[in-house]
């Protein structure tokens, strides 16, 4: 495994992180020990970047990684989010205000059991207050020793260059994939400018292109990818049609679909760490397998020829969903 550079930071990751989402509920039930079990394999095999979140299972997922990452704390660059809530009334809400950012670090902090988190980023952009209070307060947690660096996910080029110009950003975290490119390659233009890395969550479209999914059969009545249109019928026909044209391209370079995708990212350029999710050892272990793949010039522009950017069908939440992204 290799590692990069979080942008001008002193952190240095492995090129394939591991996002622990799915762990906690979100794509169907999860169970404990395996995930646990996961986290042990991927330090085995040196992916040393984890990420989590306050609002995975709402507290759950970093209290599962407290007692995943015992005794190993010091392999990982942790990572973590604050911001995304639950309303009394049970609706999901944002909080960016400065009184609450440093609520929000102490909370983590006790779940995950650690003294500093290396990585803490603003889950979602509040847009009721501005970017430059929100990255203030982040800031002092800083100075505090409280957190090490400082990341956003989800924002605007434009939001992204306001908080910088407050606090060094080390990261920006958004989607990005073969199948969603326009955005996040838009955004790839400012933070390469400002020396920001990009890391890359859904890499592999939720499982879309693994070609693993054939039909909404086959997604559980409890896997939130049922309310994603981009696995509804008619989009989700097209979508696979894009899988299709890839398949070949991994035959011909003997590896699978998923390690084809992820090397694609890989190669876009050393400032994108990918952190492809799973709750299974077997997934991780080809996850891994991508940073073996290597891919010319020829094999990128075929690849990219293949899943041209805005190819794929339907947006990729739920319309109500996408308010809260890219601001």
């Amino acid at each position: 495994m290799h590692h990069r550079t979080l942008g001008r930071s002193p952190l240095s990751v492995s090129a394939i992180g591991l996002g622990c989402m799915s762990m906690s509920g979100v794509y169907g039930r999860g169970d404990d020990a395996e995930s646990v079990a996961v986290v042990h394999r991927a330090l085995d095999l040196g992916v040393s970047f984890i990420d989590s979140s306050d609002m995975y299972g709402w507290g759950h997922n970093e209290e599962l990684l407290a007692r995943a990452l015992k005794g190993r704390r010091a392999q990982v660059v942790l990572a973590t989010k604050f911001g995304n809530l639950r309303k009394p009334d049970g609706t999901p809400g944002v909080n960016g205000r400065p009184e609450y950012v440093p609520q929000a670090c102490d909370a983590s902090l006790k779940r995950l059991g650690v003294e500093v988190i290396d990585l803490y980023y603003q889950h979602r952009v509040d847009p009721g207050v501005p970017i430059e209070d929100t990255v203030g307060a982040m800031a002092r947690l800083v100075e505090e020793g409280k957190v090490r660096c400082l990341g956003l996910s989800e924002a605007a080029p434009a939001t992204i260059r306001r908080a910088h110009a407050v606090h060094p950003i080390a990261a920006v975290q958004s989607e990005y994939s073969l199948l969603y490119r326009v955005e996040a390659e838009e955004t790839l233009r400012t933070t390469r400018e400002l020396g920001i890395s990009f890391v890359a969550y859904s890499p592999l479209g939720r499982s879309l292109l693994t070609g693993g999914v054939h039909g909404t059969g086959e997604i559980p009545p409890d896997d939130r990818r049922r309310d994603h249109p981009r696995f509804k019928d008619e989009n989700l026909a097209k979508n696979l049609e894009i899988v299709r044209r890839l398949e070949p391209i991994a035959k011909a370079k003997g590896c699978t679909l998923a390690q084809l995708v992820l090397a694609w990212l890989l190669a876009q350029g050393h400032d994108i760490v990918p952190i492809p999710g799973t709750k299974r050892r077997a997934r991780l272990e080809e996850n891994v397998g991508a940073a073996g793949v290597v891919l010319g010039a020829d094999d990128v522009a075929r690849i990219s020829a293949a899943a041209p950017a805005g190819a794929a069908a339907g947006l990729r939440y739920p319309e109500a969903a996408m308010k809260a992204v890219y601001l």
